[in-house]
């Protein structure tokens, strides 16, 4: 009997593994150790014309909302920032039963400073805001709406629909692809003549209504807003000119230096179905330039043609622009640079 007993002691040990083995469908992780379903979601920010990963070089925050989709409800609402969005390898942990849920993400610095989310207790409540805005505009130019003048934090945005949380033993990854929602517009203005140009008669303006993004990045009904320059400043640049009379390429080349006003200005998402314009006023309050932002930087994807629209808008975040003014102070409109492209106009009409 003794003999039986020792002989049980010794393998209850292995009776309890199987036990569990089987619980597990034969598998023990032991990184986890147990059996239940553990849920990790990584952000991937590949929407950029690098077609590369740069979640861990930009975007320093983020805040995951799930959300069950049988109900609409938020069940769960996660923060976290510093160095470990940088690793590399940075996934977050998700601690939810198992279920369908939808996965809504604002990151960046922006979703906290510039922008605003609410504490939404369902999905129609997971707006973001841009909060950096006054009624009171820096210029008196008679403009409806509010004034946006700051330097906007970098906003991001993701969303993951209907993701099956299973049931099942194991480390389930789930992926959020990430937007960005705030873009860099430059403005350069530049004298046909090669005159100075005083940047202080000058007051640089972009104009949407791109303030309220809803859950899934669509823009909802917002008032007009008006970009002003956080930056503006004059300046010159040297232009080597070759001199094409003489048959020698080593004769001497002139410089020339050629004077410019630069307006640096950050917006909010730009969509490829609505009129963000550029206007530029003079000291007199007249408007000497209103152009189509998003319609000419579509005219230059170049290598990227094979986005979309608004894929291309989304993939891009740094616009320049440079703008001529002929001999009355307005825009020289049968040209155009954007983004280095030299756009040569033949239709003007509405302009």
């Amino acid at each position: 009997m003794k003999y039986i007993v020792r002989k049980l002691v010794r393998l209850l040990p292995a009776v309890i593994a199987a036990a569990m083995s089987v619980a597990c469908d034969s598998i023990i992780y032991d990184d986890e150790g147990d059996c239940a379903p553990h849920y990790k979601v990584r952000f991937v920010y590949e929407r950029n014309l690098r077609y590369v990963d740069a979640f861990s070089a930009e975007v320093e925050e983020v805040t995951l909302y799930v959300v069950d989709s049988s109900t609409g409800k938020v069940i769960l609402r996660k923060h976290e920032s510093g160095e470990a969005l940088s690793s590399g390898d940075y996934m977050m942990d998700v601690d939810v039963p198992p279920g369908t849920y939808t996965l809504v993400a604002w990151c960046g610095p922006g979703h906290t400073t510039s922008f605003s989310v609410g504490e939404a207790v369902d999905l129609t409540g997971l707006t973001c805001r841009l909060t950096d805005r006054t009624p009171t505009h820096p210029v008196d130019l008679g403009l409806d709406g509010s004034a946006v003048t700051g330097d906007l934090q970098r906003l991001y945005h993701g969303k993951l629909a209907d993701a099956v949380f299973p049931d099942s033993q194991g480390t389930h990854i789930f992926t959020v692809d990430l937007t960005k929602n705030t873009n860099d517009v430059h403005i350069v203005l530049q004298h046909l003549s090669g005159d100075p140009v005083d940047e202080s008669r000058f007051t640089f303006t972009v104009t949407e209504q791109n303030g309220l993004m809803d859950w899934d990045n669509s823009l909802a009904d917002d008032e007009i807003l008006t970009y002003y320059p956080w930056r503006q400043r004059s300046g010159f640049a040297g232009v080597d000119v070759p001199d094409y009379t003489s048959p020698d390429e080593n004769s001497p080349r002139a410089i020339t230096a050629v004077s410019a006003a630069v307006a640096d200005i950050t917006v909010g998402r730009l969509m490829a179905d609505r009129k963000a314009m550029v206007r530029i006023y003079n000291d007199n309050s007249e408007l000497v330039a209103s152009i189509p932002l998003v319609d000419y930087a579509l005219l230059v994807k170049g290598r990227h043609h094979q986005l979309s629209d608004q894929d291309y808008l989304d993939y891009c975040d740094d616009y320049s622009m440079v703008l001529f003014l002929d001999d009355n102070g307005r825009w020289a409109n049968q040209q155009i640079y954007i983004n280095s492209w030299h756009l040569v106009i033949q239709n003007v009409d509405g302009m």
